[in-house]
């Protein structure tokens, strides 16, 4: 069980998120990490241990930004690191995935990636869905249309056997959050200044209902 929160709007996403991710840090606190873009560029910040520690690595480097996504995990696949924290990359550092769920047929696909050429920085299961939909956008042509993004975000996650709720942005359309979900909690908010996703409702409620 892990928690995931989401914010694509006008306000400054970094805040949101980590009150967002305190909200929810019941759903796991063996890491935490945020992932915003800004500028063509999506900045991650990563650590062990509890959201507060997080807190600690971005009052001394700050996130700016108003489109981004957090993640606090409990530990399946790999142990509590920094490297194993959420929000995951592929090979360009131009998309990020956080992930609540498990996914069974990783190893496979891992083994299959790594063939092509794909280099991992994880034990997680969660990488390799940053790894598969660069493989599709990169099939695809790397076209820059939505269209073509979300129907490679479709194919890779139809490869997965398992569950899982995802929020995924990519550098090439910074104002887009992705979001899908197979048999995990995942909710939507719809607000004035942005919107909004989160594993459970009280990450939501200061700012929709």
């Amino acid at each position: 069980m892990c928690g995931i929160v989401g914010y694509v709007g006008e306000r400054t996403a970094c805040t949101i998120l980590l009150e967002g991710l305190k909200r929810l840090e019941y759903r796991g606190y063996d890491s935490s990490g945020l992932a915003i873009l800004d500028r063509g560029e999506i900045q991650l910040r990563r650590s062990v241990g509890k959201i507060s520690n997080l807190q600690g690595i971005l009052k001394k480097n700050p996130l700016p930004g108003q489109v981004g996504v957090g993640h606090t995990r409990w530990a399946t696949h790999g142990i509590p690191s920094e490297e194993n924290a959420h929000p995951h990359r592929d090979c360009t550092q131009r998309i990020v995935v956080v992930h609540n769920g498990i996914i069974e047929n990783y190893s496979q696909i891992k083994s299959q990636l790594s063939r092509k050429g794909h280099a991992f920085l994880s034990q997680t299961d969660t990488e390799v869905i940053a790894h598969l939909i660069e493989e599709e956008w990169r099939a695809a042509g790397r076209r820059l249309k939505e269209k073509e993004f979300f129907n490679s975000v479709r194919k890779a996650l139809s490869t997965l056997e398992g569950a899982y709720a995802v929020g995924i942005l990519s550098a090439d359309f910074p104002e887009i959050l992705v979001v899908a979900r197979k048999d995990c909690p995942l909710v939507l908010g719809v607000g004035k200044d942005g919107n909004y996703i989160a594993s459970d409702i009280p990450a939501l409620l200061p700012h929709t209902r």
